[in-house]
């Protein structure tokens, strides 16, 4: 099973189990099985509250978190489906603003594998099922879905008349799933286009902007991108938003890095060019400072793990961050650029699946880093500690090998130096010091 999920509680544990026995071990995308695990189900996906559908290689559940909390900040109930988990498998299923219950997960996770004998469903397709079935059996004002992998092809895209569509930024990531360039992945991410449905998208340069242009006419969708039908600016610390309805001014999101005003931008788009849940500016304007978002640029302060980290050095910084591609690498590599001191080097910690691009993620943060520490990610195919080894020595970084994050943490605790640390490249690696730091996500 490509997740490896496992829980506390002995009923959802069992319904994993016979996941396990019955998923293909990866995802194969498509929505024929998804289509027919729904049609077994009595199609809970045409019974959903109001949908908010989001795609995009990085910022996607960054925009779902903005959105969420501008809808609640309204005091609209909202359900939310997200990926992967990082601790608890039922962080991926928020039902009316809290993680669902584990009782309510057994029970729908059973009703979905009932079904779903022979239909091959993956891990994520028998996921999403059981999201959907929840939801829609459980009254909300808004389902905020956000794509697990692609768009055209992915099971989330089952849903037929979603409220509103979002894009956000777009890279180099799953190249083995949805092709080897950047407009081959924009037009699957720009699959979830629908007729008549808003789609609202970041700026992107030209020849990508022309394939979801192109994409978004085929659907028939009404295509909503930045610069033309909306635009953002962060100036004097403020979020400056504009569109045909107006001008917002919003407080800099609390999440840190330098992407996520764009993120929430993104969020108020697709909010303001959808006319059926009103949303008025006050919420708005709270959004950028409710939301939260775990391991994504997470500062880690107190906790079991951030203890032994400091065990030598108390009062170093700590970062947690599950990006994992070049995108993502350069985002990371702005935030420290404008927040080490002149001369300050990084300790990295890091693990990475094997399918990622290890090289392209750390080159944009080459130039911020004094020493790397690897380790492998249990139970996962990953870059050896030797390939990290391997790419240290060429760039004339200081490098240590460990054989789990607990060894990792006592190499590192009783260094002497206290520079800041990040901990990054895999969201299952962020999962483990989440779970290590007793630090679990709500």
């Amino acid at each position: 099973m490509a997740d490896h999920a496992v829980s506390d509680d002995p009923d959802v544990q069992t319904q994993l189990d016979r996941l396990d026995a019955l998923s293909p071990g990866a995802d194969i995308l498509g929505l024929d099985r998804i289509s027919r695990l729904m049609e077994r189900l009595g199609d809970p996906h045409l019974a959903l509250p109001p949908v908010f559908h989001v795609a995009g290689t990085n910022g996607k559940g960054s925009t779902c978190a903005f959105l969420r909390a501008a809808l609640e900040a309204e005091g609209r109930s909202v359900h939310m489906f997200t990926s992967p988990h990082l601790v608890r498998f039922n962080e991926r299923i928020r039902l009316g603003g809290a993680l669902i219950g584990d009782a309510d997960l057994a029970r729908y996770l059973s009703r979905v594998l009932d079904v779903a004998g022979d239909v091959g469903a993956s891990f994520f397709e028998v996921t999403t099922a059981a999201a959907f079935l929840a939801f829609a059996e459980h009254p909300a004002d808004a389902c905020i879905i956000e794509v697990g992998l692609g768009g055209r092809l992915d099971a989330t895209n089952v849903i037929r008349t979603p409220l509103v569509c979002g894009i956000a930024q777009l890279g180099m990531d799953h190249q083995a799933f949805l092709g080897e360039g950047i407009t081959q992945i924009a037009a699957e991410k720009a699959g979830i286009a629908k007729p008549g449905v808003p789609l609202v998208t970041m700026d992107y340069e030209p020849h990508v902007a022309a394939v979801i242009a192109a994409k978004a006419a085929d659907a028939g969708a009404r295509w909503h991108p930045m610069k033309t039908a909306w635009d953002a600016a962060v100036y004097r610390d403020r979020l400056h938003y504009r569109d045909g309805k107006g001008r917002i001014e919003t407080p800099l999101p609390r999440l840190p890095g330098p992407h996520q005003p764009m993120n929430a931008a993104l969020a108020i788009a697709m909010l303001r060019h959808q006319n059926r849940l009103e949303v008025g500016e006050a919420a708005i304007k709270a959004a950028p400072l409710w939301a939260t978002w775990p391991a994504r640029l997470q500062r880690l302060d107190k906790g079991p793990l951030v203890d032994r980290l400091n065990a030598h050095a108390p009062g170093r910084t700590i970062w947690l961050d599950g990006g994992h591609n070049p995108a993502a690498g350069e985002v990371i590599a702005r935030h420290f650029a404008a927040s080490l001191a002149p001369g300050e080097k990084l300790v990295l910690l890091i693990g990475m699946l094997a399918n990622k691009e290890m090289e392209g993620f750390l080159e944009p943060l080459r130039d911020h880093i004094g020493m790397i520490h690897s380790l492998p990610i249990p139970g996962h195919a990953c870059h050896p500690v030797d390939a990290f080894a391997a790419l240290a020595a060429r760039w004339g970084i200081a490098h240590r090998a460990h054989d789990d994050l607990a060894e990792a943490a006592a190499a590192i605790g009783t260094g002497k130096g206290a520079e800041p640390l990040l901990i990054g490249g895999s969201l299952y690696l962020a999962g483990q010091v989440l779970r290590a730091n007793e630090q679990y996500p709500d």
